[in-house]
């Protein structure tokens, strides 16, 4: 079905809903996967969302099982009011118009950021994990292989040659065993300011459908190195630091040493700054988005920054400076 017939099943679904109501859509955020979402106005209610998620495309069964699970541990997220599954249809409850994201432009971002680690602690200590996807090692080596395959084969025209290729590939086995040697936890997987709502007293939490039960350090990782925001490095450490000292009060299973839970945390950021590379090429090329490769020069920031830090990232270095966007076009030196 197309884009246009979608949306007009969608409004036949929501005047079946709504009879005496007449109602008016507007597009209410954009969304790097196949989904789309619009907000519902001019219902006594008050305004709502409702997401169109193509069945052939997008399985809404994850978002209301994760919905479930994020509300039952008192995580602010949107509630199901109807829902029309064989379509791919799901009205929500309309947490607000501003994300964290858009609120920095002209707020302090410490209340706010404060507000999310508050969250997270409570989101990672409370919320049920058993039944979830499991980010296993064919799960992280996956979304590594997205950057060779999407960044450096299809963006850059870039062919690796063996030594190079080898260095990359024992990298990704390094990433994969350190992060699958951290404890595990709910990971929201995209925990990141545009994905939290500016509302009080707690952020709203939406783009959930993917988590996983995985490394404890991944959400702060998304958190404050964010993918569409860069905070100062000395932010980002205390950011970082103020997590660890509320997951060890909360009981959370982080190192005891607050240095070894920020090593743990740098390579987890590789893995992520990696993988979100590939995945902004893939939408750029397969889903005809390249206003996303604006933001892969950010990710290249924070991996000069993880080797710079970090001795057994030091080989990274030469490799990021040939790679990198600014870099010349073509085969690897």
């Amino acid at each position: 079905m197309s884009a246009d017939a979608r949306l007009e099943a969608l409004k036949a679904w929501l005047a079946g809903l709504y009879p005496q109501c007449p109602f008016h859509l507007a597009p209410a955020s954009a969304d790097a996967s196949f989904r789309r979402y619009f907000r519902v106005s001019g219902l006594e209610s008050g305004s709502l969302i409702v997401m169109d998620a193509p069945p052939d495309r997008e399985d809404t069964a994850p978002f209301r099982d994760v919905a479930q699970r994020l509300a039952r541990a008192d995580i602010r997220v949107p509630a199901i009011r109807a829902a029309d599954i064989d379509q791919g249809f799901l009205l929500l409850e309309d947490l607000g118009r501003e994300t964290y994201l858009e609120a920095f432009s002209y707020r302090d971002p410490a209340p706010l950021m404060e507000a999310a680690v508050d969250t997270l602690v409570r989101m990672q200590s409370g919320t049920e994990t058993e039944g979830l996807p499991e980010y296993d090692r064919d799960l992280l080596m996956r979304e590594l292989a997205l950057f060779p395959d999407w960044y450096l084969a299809r963006e850059r025209g870039i062919d690796v040659p063996g030594e190079e290729r080898e260095l990359l590939e024992s990298l990704f086995r390094e990433l994969c065993d350190r992060a699958l040697a951290q404890p595990r936890v709910f990971v929201h997987r995209d925990f990141m300011p545009r994905n939290l709502m500016a509302s009080h007293p707690a952020p709203g939490v939406i783009d959930f459908q993917d988590a996983v039960l995985g490394p404890i350090s991944y959400d702060p990782v998304c958190l404050f190195m964010d993918a569409f925001h860069s905070f100062p490095a000395a932010t980002v450490q205390a950011g970082l630091s103020r997590f660890h000292r509320q997951a060890l009060a909360a009981g959370l299973p982080v190192p005891h040493s607050r240095s070894d839970f920020l090593d743990d945390c740098r390579w987890m950021a590789v893995h992520r700054h990696l993988k979100v590379i590939g995945i902004f090429a893939r939408i750029a090329h397969r889903d005809g988005k390249p206003h996303y490769l604006s933001d892969v020069p950010r990710f290249f920031a924070y991996l000069r920054q993880a080797a710079a830090a970090e001795p057994a990232l030091r080989p990274l270095q030469s490799l990021i400076e040939r790679w990198s966007p600014g870099a010349a076009r073509g085969a690897s030196a």
